[in-house]
């Protein structure tokens, strides 16, 4: 049965909010867990569906899983055969693509379908597969599955990925964990989940050091070690706290926040006008602001302001005053959720796919929805905490992907927000 958020805008948040773990950096270390046949420990693991479906391709794969706390497990893959793949679960979500560079490093083959995700425009793997064939992996299209081939002999590589991308970086990093020779990624990616991973492969015994302006330098070992490691906070689920009780001019004390990895976001968010305190290096109080004024919102790779807080940064553009351009040039749909704004009474001109430009303030009026994409999603769900009457979202499947119990988390802070079952 398909299931539905339906909210009663208007209520402030209040109280204390805990940030669980990162999405986004659980998939590559689960990943890195393939690299060894020794067990690993991986705590404050979020318990979302990605994360758990990435747990279960695993498992499907052959790996022993235990879980010794609510969040928290053992996990050896000493057993796993690439040949167990399961693709209908693979093909799901788009973290799946870091197999790749788990199964290489170990097995030295691998083939899985086209991985799928949040529908915000165009997201090709050329990235990946063009990093694959400088390492001198063999790649074959076979329909709407690939098929790669490692060469067996180890030697040094410089890969320059065509563009700054998270998840091809670990891809890399995966792959060259195992080799002995000197791996340089150029053009690499630098953000939060990038660095647990590599967090996590110095616990193996891989040495990567920074060589260079976006410039990683790896030299793997064929034997790694199990690793024992807890997953970091999520700073895009601490953004998305900030900014709801921001629109909806709360108080609300956020733990567990990276902070460290939101530095640029909490600036701009000073030139806006918010109010709030930084009590210590994960926590953040957050406070009603008297007047919020936003000239501008780009999203760029680390250390900018992330994308997936630039869709709940323009929901909170509609309830300032002046005109604010947002421009997000990484994916040329992730300015979708903007139509659902202008249905629900918001001010917002389209320049083009990666541009538009949001007149305010504005009163937000309730509907009904479908959501496309998880950040959408987030977005949709502050819009609603700000509406007059009631919002109803459906697909909120999407949303679980990404934050765990939402809904939940937000009616302890106050807000009224049910999930309700059928049409």
């Amino acid at each position: 049965m398909e299931e539905k958020f339906v909210i009663q805008g208007g209520k402030p948040l209040i109280g204390e909010v805990e940030v669980r773990g990162a999405k986004n950096a659980a998939f590559p270390i689960l990943t890195a867990s393939l690299l060894t046949k020794e067990t690993c420990v991986i705590d404050n693991i979020p318990l979302i569906e990605d994360v758990l479906k990435m747990i279960k391709i695993l498992e499907q794969m052959g790996a022993k899983v235990s879980w010794i706390g609510k969040r928290k497990i053992e996990i050896n893959s000493s057993k796993v055969k690439p040949s167990k793949i399961p693709f209908n679960l693979v093909g799901c979500f788009r973290g799946s693509i870091l197999l790749l560079g788990g199964l290489l490093a170990r097995f030295n083959k691998a083939k899985i379908p086209s991985p799928g995700g949040c529908v915000i425009g165009a997201r090709p793997i050329d990235t990946h597969l063009d990093a694959f064939k400088q390492a001198g992996v063999k790649v074959y299209p076979e329909g709407r599955f690939y098929r790669f081939e490692k060469k067996k002999q180890d030697k040094s590589l410089e890969i320059v990925l065509k563009e700054i991308s998270v998840t091809a970086t670990e891809n890399m990093l995966l792959f060259a964990a195992t080799n002995p020779k000197k791996t340089v990624i150029k053009i690499a990616d630098q953000d939060y989940q990038v660095q647990d991973l590599i967090k996590v492969l110095k616990k193996m015994g891989v040495e990567i050091k920074h060589s260079g302006v976006r410039e990683l330098e790896i030299i793997g070992k064929k034997r790694l070690k199990g690793f024992k490691h807890f997953i970091m906070y999520d700073p895009i689920e601490a953004g998305t706290f900030i900014i709801a009780t921001l629109a909806t001019k709360g108080r609300v004390v956020i733990k567990n926040a990276e902070l460290s990895f939101l530095s640029l976001f909490l600036k701009r968010l000073k030139d806006f006008g918010a109010n709030f305190e930084i009590l210590d290096s994960k926590t953040i109080r957050v406070l009603p602001s008297k007047k919020l004024k936003i000239d501008k919102i780009q999203s760029l790779p680390y250390p900018g302001i992330h994308s997936d807080l630039q869709p709940e940064l323009g929901v909170l553009a509609t309830q300032t005053k002046g005109a604010t351009m947002i421009h997000d040039p990484l994916f040329d749909a992730r300015l979708r959720y903007l139509n659902e704004l202008n249905k629900m009474g918001a001010d917002i001109i389209f320049c083009d796919p990666h541009r538009a430009i949001v007149y305010g303030p504005t009163q937000l009026q309730g509907i009904e929805m479908p959501i496309s994409d998880l950040r959408a999603g987030a977005a949709m769900i502050i819009a609603g905490l700000i509406a007059k009457g009631t919002t109803v979202i459906h697909n909120v499947y999407q949303i679980d992907r990404g934050y765990e119990k939402i809904e939940q988390r937000l009616h302890q802070l106050g807000a009224d927000i049910k999930r309700r079952v059928g049409s």
